[in-house]
């Protein structure tokens, strides 16, 4: 049986294309930059490109992506937190208006064998003095843990549920001709003898690093 959320967001979905068909116009598509644009160093860390195959592009769907693992230089003496490997997944979807929709990682992670063991919220504010409250959590596939970040960037907002993020699209498609909208995921493994804390403060430092960044990439 389809759980309560999966109904909600398909009602979402389904009274957002009508709107947008019965007004009939087109999407104002703000000028960004290509995310392949977006520093490969981040800090001490210098990302690694990993490549989406043709099936999960398939599935995305007509968008501007960008999939790294940032990691730190082995040449460089580091402490454990500093070298934990962070990866950084983008997706970038100029228009929403015929059907395209971003896949919630609540989703996709347990469909690649990710259970959440928790799941809450993080606020953080970065060096411009901007203001995030992202979606946090805990998963396992029964070996390992990972801290998990994400949340939608949208025209300066960043958005930490799934629901709110439809909501924000419909008003904004109609106030201002817009569904441009982007997933930002970080995730980072909890190191063997490490508290899940040190990762989450992991997490959201380069978060911060990174955020001042997506303007650029995803317009305000």
């Amino acid at each position: 049986m389809r759980s309560a959320r999966f109904w909600v967001i398909i009602v979402l979905m389904g009274f957002s294309a009508f709107v947008l068909h019965v007004r009939g116009d087109v999407d104002r598509i703000p000028y960004s930059r290509p995310l392949s644009g977006l520093p490969t160093t981040i800090g001490t860390r210098t990302a690694t490109e990993i490549p989406l195959n043709q099936e999960t592009l398939d599935v995305l769907g007509k968008g501007d992506f960008l999939y790294r693992m940032y990691e730190g230089s082995p040449n460089t003496p580091q402490t454990q937190d500093a070298s934990a490997p962070i990866s950084l997944f983008i997706g970038y979807f100029a228009t929403q208006r015929t059907g395209q929709s971003i896949h919630s990682p609540q989703n996709c992670l347990p469909g690649a064998g990710w259970t959440f063991l928790s799941s809450g919220q993080s606020e953080f504010t970065d060096r411009t003095g901007k203001s995030y409250r992202v979606g946090d959590y805990l998963i396992t596939d029964g070996k390992s843990s990972q801290e998990v970040l994400y949340w939608y960037q949208m025209h300066g907002r960043s958005i930490a549920n799934d629901y709110k993020a439809k909501i924000y699209t419909l008003a904004d498609s109609i106030e201002y001709g817009r569904t441009d909208a982007a997933l930002v995921r970080i995730i980072t493994g909890v190191q063997q003898g490490e508290e899940r804390e040190q990762a989450r403060n992991r997490a959201i430092e380069f978060a911060k690093q990174i955020t001042p960044l997506l303007p650029a990439y995803v317009p305000n």
